[in-house]
């Protein structure tokens, strides 16, 4: 380990932060006021709950390749690319091309069309699960995995990481962010509700252990004997920053879920081909009973979808497991999927992620070292973040350690400087096929520009 480097004065941090809102807000009137007016209609003013950050939500306008503009008509190059919906930038001919075509000879049917058939075997290709089903978010790809794994096992009892997100259905809503008062210990983590609205008695129903920890995995079903129907994770911790897998972890996991009875559920909304083509499945070589898809998949449209093995999909073949909704696979959106995957993020695409992050990757670690900083860089595929600690994160208590006023001050700055990152200590980046070695040389500019202010 290195040796520890000192961290900044914190009413240095306090005294940059101050100035930087001031200019954020300055360059931002029309933002300000869109918010003020939302908030008589709708709680925040935003459309979902995720976009209510200080100092208040930037209202964007428009976007074309790497970059979009706010209503104010400040332009940023677009890191935040929609939560890692936009791996295909924003506006590509390819997929703009498709969505019209497709819209000029009708949209929605409710009835199947042959480009469901064509994405549904890319999909198998790439995740080497052989039956898939399609969703239109992440909550539903999620929500619907849970009810085969019940449906296959016969059993109710879920498993999952401390600190994960799932999406926002009541059976995996739990545990998401506790407060560190509520937790309990962090070998067997208490299951805490996120929000009201929650019964207890679905609450009751998961247990959560924490990440990279196989022998509290291995604990808590031998604790439930012939009760857990999955353990579901996120193969890459994508919720506080990005934590990977230690080795052997996930390859562990099936193993253990195996042994007693249960199923390995992937959730893979924001891993899934980012971190490669065929995302974390490919990347850490273990595949899982099912696979939970959304995000990139869909070329900025809404689109999910869930794959699993051919025995837990005769389930829901013959009708013993129900899977169903009127907008799931959309003529619309299968024509944006079959043309992000097929003709956007090709083999090429994957080499671009990689010679940009060496660049990103290689500009923010020198200036770290060049700083001495206590922060680290975690980089896979397309996606990636500073992480404000100088060990690396195992976990969600180790994410805790963070002093997220760092992270709030980056956001601040690349704001500022044209850089739209998404807001919070816990958020990574996603780069896009349209980013370029300029766009990404701006971010480690600015993150320069902090890290002299920080020491000066």
């Amino acid at each position: 380990m290195s040796s520890e480097r000192p961290s900044p004065a914190t009413d240095r941090i306090a005294e940059l932060t101050e100035r930087e809102e001031l200019e954020f807000e300055r360059r931002r009137p029309r933002s300000r006021e869109l918010v003020q007016r939302a908030r008589e209609h709708s709680p925040g003013g935003v459309p979902s709950s995720f976009q209510d950050s200080p100092p208040f939500p930037i209202f964007v306008d428009r976007g074309a390749g790497s970059r979009v503009w706010d209503a104010d008509g400040n332009e940023y190059v677009d890191f935040h690319n929609g939560f890692g919906v936009n791996v295909v930038g924003h506006a590509h001919p390819l997929v703009v091309a498709a969505i019209a075509e497709r819209a000029g000879r009708g949209t929605h049917f409710a009835q199947p069309g042959e480009d469901f058939v064509v994405v549904a075997a890319e999909l198998a290709r790439r995740f080497q699960l052989p039956q898939w089903r399609f969703t239109n978010s992440g909550t539903e790809s999620t929500l619907d995995a849970v009810r085969m794994a019940r449906g296959f096992t016969g059993r109710e009892r879920l498993v999952k990481i401390e600190a994960t997100y799932h999406g926002h259905h009541d059976s995996l809503m739990v545990s998401v962010e506790p407060k560190p008062e509520l937790m309990g210990p962090a070998d067997a983590p208490n299951s805490v509700p996120q929000s009201a609205g929650i019964p207890r008695a679905v609450v009751e129903l998961v247990t959560v252990v924490p990440f990279n920890d196989l022998a509290a995995a291995e604990h808590a079903l031998r604790s439930h004997p012939g009760e857990v129907a999955a353990i579901i994770v996120e193969p890459a911790m994508m919720n506080i920053g990005m934590v990977l897998p230690q080795p052997g972890y996930l390859a562990g996991l099936k193993e253990i879920a195996h042994r007693h009875g249960a199923v390995l559920i992937f959730d893979e909304v924001k891993t899934g081909v980012t971190l490669a083509p065929g995302g974390a499945t490919e990347a850490f070589g273990v595949i899982p009973d099912i696979v939970c898809l959304a995000k990139a998949i869909g070329g900025g449209l809404p689109c999910g979808a869930v794959g699993a093995t051919a025995e837990i999909m005769e389930m829901v073949a013959s009708g013993r497991v129900s899977q169903m909704g009127t907008f799931n696979g959309n003529a619309l959106t299968m024509a944006a999927s079959k043309a992000t995957l097929l003709e956007v993020l090709t083999p090429m695409a994957y080499s671009h992620f990689d010679a940009l992050h060496e660049v990103l990757r290689g500009g923010l670690e020198r200036v770290i070292r060049d700083y001495e900083l206590p922060f680290h860089v975690v980089a896979v595929g397309a996606r990636g973040c500073v992480t404000y600690r100088q060990d690396p994160v195992r976990n969600y208590r180790d994410y805790l350690e963070i002093d997220k006023s760092y992270a709030y001050l980056s956001w601040l700055y690349q704001s500022n400087r044209g850089v739209l990152m998404a807001p919070g200590a816990e958020e990574n980046w996603t780069l896009s096929v349209q980013h370029s070695e300029d766009d990404v040389r701006r971010y480690v500019d600015n993150f320069e520009e902090m890290a002299r202010a920080l020491r000066a």
